[in-house]
């Protein structure tokens, strides 16, 4: 099977889109926000793999291209944001303390972890940008000297975390204003929660498209600040 996937250039992408499509089918059968389709194609592939005994490196060799569309799909958010520049224009102020705020949140409370459980300045650089996007991610958690692979890791899981349960959090704490809503889910989990965020609203998804860019590069300043805390 090592063999089949090294000779091959899309059985990996055809893996990897096969085990999504049967997250999103089961998604729309039980409608359950613990099917995220994410989550659920993670879950498949990692059983694919071990089952098979296929090496990882085999495995990312073919399906690596896949990795290719993220900075486009990334891009492609400022598309909502346009559409909403009016809502923008009106919010700015109120928006971008809102971000500001979400970042110091995310990056206080990591703070405030690393403390309380002992964490070593890699560990905890690793986990500072969990709340950015992937691409911004990585570069950060490298600049800092934590542990690249785990980043991605705790970026993935905030993601789909933030996926899963954004519309219940927004209900618990009475969050009705699509901006807010918008705001919270982008600057807390990133591209992965704001694919949830458009299927709640179009001002959700833009707000969210928009707190995705500001928050990563407020992150990118912060992080450097708060990693000379530890």
């Amino acid at each position: 099977m090592d063999d089949l996937i090294l000779n091959s250039a899309t059985v990996g992408i055809v893996i990897s889109l096969l085990a999504y499509e049967i997250g999103v089918a089961m998604k729309k059968k039980w409608k359950l926000a613990i099917l995220n389709p994410l989550l659920i194609s993670i879950l498949l592939v990692i059983a694919f793999l071990a089952v098979f005994h296929i090496d990882y490196d085999s495995y990312n060799s073919s399906a690596q291209y896949l990795s290719y569309l993220l900075t486009p799909a990334t891009v492609s958010l400022a598309i909502p944001l346009y559409l909403q520049m009016e809502v923008l224009r009106k919010n700015l102020a109120a928006i971008m303390i809102g971000i500001l705020s979400g970042v110091l949140a995310s990056l206080g409370s990591i703070f405030v972890m690393a403390v309380i459980f002992g964490l070593s300045h890699e560990e905890y650089v690793t986990l500072l940008p969990k709340s950015i996007t992937t691409a911004i991610g990585m570069g950060v958690s490298e600049e800092l000297g934590g542990y690249v692979t785990i980043t991605v890791a705790a970026i993935i899981i905030t993601g789909v975390l933030g996926n899963m349960t954004a519309e219940a959090v927004c209900k618990l704490f009475r969050i009705r204003y699509a901006v807010s809503r918008g705001l919270a889910i982008g600057t807390s989990a990133h591209a992965v929660g704001t694919a949830r965020a458009m299927e709640m609203g179009e001002v959700e998804g833009a707000m969210s498209s928009l707190a995705i860019v500001v928050c990563g590069l407020c992150t990118v300043a912060g992080a450097s600040v708060f990693s000379g805390l530890m």
